[in-house]
Parts: structure tokens; C-alpha cells; sequence
């Protein structure tokens, strides 16, 4: 992830040029996925959709989304730390400010500690997650970017919090491994409730499938209930 980190970081064209390449490769990208739609290759579909809006957003909508999310990240994480004293945001910036017993250190919200690849990520995979329905899709998608970044402004208040009461010293281990296991842990929870959970939910195997099931209970409740009320009124 670090690699493609500075990969992406490094490609800067001029405006003219972006627009021609992002014309020529979601062109590229749309036709594959009209070709893998009529020969009903599923797989190569949702493989090659995934990947390809991807690499199409990590190139053509990081580079103005990545400051933004960052600055929004600084000022939820700044209005909890203002709070509590604990550090001060300086959200235009995109930087925390941690005061600490043996001096101060700056925290830096840049590329990685945006959430924008999660984002991305997340999105990918939904847009192409056949289980939903398009309106589904959409209110799913919205759930999941701000549930992602305030997962994100929560790993960066425990990081900053550690970093002010344990020192400058407490960076490394606040950073690489509590703020990551939160975050991963996070990002499980809404992976399994959005993806796993509904897979499963929605699975149908011969004649059988849990909506049918759930249905059928539902059912069976309302009727139960409705029995109880006719025998009240009697």
C-alpha cells in the first residue's frame, strides 16, 4: 500500500492532459465492461468494474479530495480535543496540535490518515455489489463515507489523546498499532454488516433462501398478533 501510495503521489499532468487521459481510460474501461455484460461474464465484470473505478478515482479524484476529507477529519477530531484540552486542530491545514508534558508535537492528517483510499475502496466494491438495489446502493454508499470518516476522526482522537498524556514517545505505537487497530476493526464491522451479513441474508440455495424465511416469520407474527387483538376484543 505504501508503493502505490507514492505512485499516485508522484503523477502530476497538466489539466488538459488529465481530462484527456481520464476520457480515453473510462471510455476503455466502459466498453470492457459492455463486452464482459453481453458475453454474461459476471465475474470479469465486477472484477474489471471494481479495479477499474478504482484506479479511475485514486487517479483523477484524490488529488482534490484528499485535502478536504483531511480538513474534515481535523475539525471532528479538533472539536473533541478542543473539548477536552487535550490538542488543539487547525483545520484549514489539515494539522493537530498536541501539547504534551515534555514539549509538543504536530500531527499531520495527509494522503494515508485521510480515509480516502478506504473510501474509495468501499465505494468500488459496493457500486458493483449486485446483492443491493441502485437505491440501496446510494444510501448505502452515503452511510459508508461518513461512517468512514468519523471512524477516521475517532482513530486520530485516540492517537492525538495517547500522544498527550504518554509523550512524544507514545507516537509510534499510538500510531502503527492502536490507531491502525481501531480503524481496521472499524472498517471489518461496516464491511460485515454491508456485505457479509446481506450476502448471506439474501442467499437463496434451491428453494430455500432467508427472505423467504424472515418473510414467512414476519408473517407469522402479524398473524399471531392479529389473533391476540380478536381475542381481547371478544
Amino acid at each position: 500500500m505504501q508503493r502505490l501510495t507514492t505512485f499516485f503521489s508522484t503523477i502530476n499532468f497538466s489539466t488538459t492532459t488529465m481530462i484527456i487521459i481520464f476520457v480515453v481510460l473510462t471510455a476503455i474501461w466502459l466498453i470492457n465492461l459492455r463486452i464482459f455484460y453481453r458475453v454474461n461474464n459476471q465475474a470479469a465484470f465486477i472484477t474489471v468494474g471494481m479495479l477499474g473505478m478504482f484506479v479511475l478515482m485514486m487517479v483523477f479524484v484524490r488529488p482534490w479530495a484528499t485535502q478536504p476529507l483531511a480538513r474534515i477529519v481535523a475539525a471532528l477530531a479538533g472539536f473533541v480535543g478542543r473539548l477536552t484540552g487535550t490538542f488543539t486542530p487547525f483545520f484549514k491545514y489539515g494539522i493537530l496540535f498536541v501539547a504534551t508534558k515534555s514539549g509538543s508535537i504536530t500531527l499531520q492528517i495527509d494522503f494515508e490518515c485521510s480515509g480516502i483510499i478506504e473510501i474509495m475502496v468501499y465505494l468500488s466494491i459496493l457500486t458493483f455489489y449486485r446483492v443491493y438495489s441502485v437505491s440501496e446502493r446510494a444510501i448505502l454508499s452515503a452511510v459508508g463515507f461518513i461512517y468512514i470518516i468519523v471512524a477516521n476522526a475517532l482513530r486520530i482522537i485516540i492517537i492525538a489523546t495517547m500522544i498527550h498524556f504518554g509523550g512524544e514517545d507514545m507516537y509510534y505505537i499510538a500510531h502503527t498499532y492502536v490507531g491502525r487497530i481501531f480503524f481496521y476493526a472499524a472498517t471489518i464491522i461496516l464491511y460485515f454488516y454491508v456485505f457479509t451479513k446481506s450476502q448471506v441474508v439474501r442467499m437463496k440455495v434451491g428453494s430455500f433462501s432467508y427472505d423467504k424465511e424472515k418473510a414467512a416469520e414476519t408473517k407469522d407474527t402479524s398473524e399471531e398478533k392479529a389473533e391476540e387483538k380478536e381475542d381481547e376484543n371478544k
